[in-house]
C-alpha cells in the first residue's frame, strides 16, 4: 500500500515538473497571427506582406523580443476568400488564443474579420490602402485612408490630364465605395466619369472593357482592380495598342511586387498613389530594402503594403512596450499618439480613430517595373477616414 501511495506521490511530482517546465517555456513566448491569402487571386499581392511581417519580427526576436518574449507566430491562409478569413481569424483568436493579428488585404476581408475581432476582442493590423468609412476600435488602420491615396491622385489626374475619367475596378467593397468617392470629386471638379465598370475578382478577359476604352478615349482610366486580374488587364491593354502615352491609367492597388508580374513594358509610364516606394529616399528605407533582398532574395520588390505590414509589427511591439503589456486595451490605448521611423519617414497613429498620418507619394512606372516619385505632399497627412472635411463628400 505504501508503495502504492509512493508512487502516485511521485508520479503526480513528475507531472507537476512537466506541467511546470511547459508552462516556464509558454511564459518565454507570446503568440501572434498572420493571416494572409497565400492562395488563390490574392497571393500575388499578399504572399509578399506576410513576408515583411516575418522579416519584422525575425528582426524583433534577434533584439530580444517584446517585453523580454519571444515571438511565435501562428499563419493561416485566407484563400482568397472573406468567408476562410472571418473562419480562420476566429481559430486564431479563439483556439489559438494569439495576442494580435497582422492581415488581411481586400476590403471584403477586412469586413468579414471585422465583427469576429469586436465580438471576441481583439487587435487587427490592417496594412492596406482602403476606401475608408470606418474607424473600428480593434482594428489599427495602417494603409492610407481616401484623402491620402485616392483623392489627391484624382486631383492630379485631373489638373494634369483631363477631366474625362473611365473606371475599372473589382467587384467589391473597395473599387465600389472608392469610385463612390471618385465620381462626387470628379463632379465637383466639373468632370465627368465616362464608364464605370465591375468585374470579378480573378476575372480575366477584358476585351469588351478595352474595346469601349479604344471607343470613348477617355483622357485617364482610372484602376481599382485587385490580384491577378491586374495582370489580364495590362497585358490585353498593351496588345490593343493603347500606352501611357495615348491614355494613362492610374492605379491604386499596383506596386512593385504586381509591377514585378505584370511586366515592366505593359507599365512604363503609367501612374500610381502610394506612401511609399522601393526608390523612396530615406535612410531607413535603404536598410529595409537591403534586409527585404538579402532575405528573399535580390529579385524581390518592396512596395507599400510590405512597408505597411512591416511597421504593423514595429509599431505593435512598441506599444506593447509602452503599455507593458499584451493586453489589448491597454495596447490600443499606449499606441495612441506612438509615431515609428519608418521606411516611408515618420509616422505616428491618430488616437481619434487608429490611422496613421502619412506622406502621399505619387509614382510613374519605369522601365525596370520601379516607380519613380513624380510628386508629393510637403510632409505626413493627417488620416481622414471619413472624408469629413470635404464639403462635397458629405453624405457619402
Amino acid at each position: 500500500m505504501k508503495k502504492t501511495m509512493f508512487g502516485a506521490c511521485l508520479a503526480g511530482i513528475v507531472v507537476s515538473i512537466l506541467c511546470g517546465c511547459k508552462g516556464a517555456a509558454d511564459t518565454k513566448q507570446v503568440k501572434v497571427g498572420i493571416l494572409h491569402s497565400l492562395s488563390g487571386t490574392m497571393s500575388i499581392s499578399e504572399a509578399p506582406v506576410h513576408d515583411a511581417e516575418m522579416l519584422a519580427i525575425q528582426e524583433i526576436n534577434e533584439t530580444g523580443g517584446v517585453l523580454g518574449k519571444q515571438i511565435k507566430v501562428i499563419v493561416e491562409d485566407g484563400e482568397s476568400d472573406p468567408a476562410t478569413f472571418a473562419s480562420k481569424a476566429r481559430k486564431l483568436l479563439q483556439d489559438d488564443k494569439v495576442a494580435t493579428v497582422f492581415g488581411c488585404w481586400t476590403s471584403a476581408s477586412r469586413k468579414a474579420v471585422k465583427p469576429v475581432f469586436e465580438e471576441l476582442y481583439g487587435l487587427l493590423w490592417y496594412p492596406v490602402q482602403y476606401e475608408g468609412m470606418e474607424a473600428s476600435p480593434n482594428i489599427m488602420y495602417m494603409g492610407a485612408s481616401p484623402n491620402q491615396q485616392i483623392v489627391p491622385a484624382v486631383d492630379y489626374c485631373v489638373e494634369h490630364y483631363g477631366k474625362r475619367v473611365y473606371l475599372i475596378g473589382s467587384d467589391y467593397v473597395f473599387p465600389r465605395t472608392a469610385n463612390r468617392i471618385i465620381k462626387a470629386q470628379i463632379a465637383q471638379l466639373g468632370g465627368d466619369c465616362i464608364r464605370e465598370e465591375y468585374t470579378p475578382l480573378g476575372h480575366q478577359d477584358y476585351a469588351k472593357i478595352i474595346a469601349d476604352i479604344k471607343k470613348e478615349k477617355p483622357n485617364v482610366i482610372l484602376n481599382t482592380l485587385n490580384g491577378d486580374s491586374n495582370v489580364a488587364f495590362f497585358n490585353q491593354l498593351t496588345e490593343a495598342g493603347i500606352t501611357s502615352k495615348e491614355i494613362p491609367v492610374m492605379s491604386f492597388s499596383i506596386a512593385e511586387e504586381e509591377a514585378n508580374v505584370i511586366g515592366a513594358k505593359n507599365l512604363v509610364g503609367h501612374l500610381v498613389a502610394w506612401n511609399y516606394y522601393e526608390t523612396t529616399e530615406t535612410p531607413r528605407n535603404k536598410q529595409f530594402v537591403s534586409d527585404y533582398k538579402n532575405t528573399y532574395g535580390e529579385d524581390r520588390f518592396t512596395g507599400d503594403p510590405i512597408e505597411a505590414g512591416y511597421i504593423a509589427v514595429y509599431m505593435w511591439a512598441a506599444a506593447c512596450e509602452k503599455a507593458g503589456s499584451f493586453d489589448v486595451e491597454e495596447v490600443r490605448m499606449a499606441s495612441k499618439g506612438l509615431s515609428f521611423t519608418a521606411p516611408e519617414g515618420t509616422v505616428t497613429i491618430d488616437g481619434a480613430n487608429q490611422h496613421l498620418y502619412k506622406q502621399v507619394r505619387i509614382g510613374k512606372i519605369n522601365e525596370e517595373g520601379l516607380i519613380d516619385e513624380i510628386w508629393a505632399t510637403p510632409g505626413a497627412v493627417k488620416p481622414d477616414p471619413y472624408l469629413s472635411t470635404y464639403a462635397w463628400a458629405r453624405g457619402l
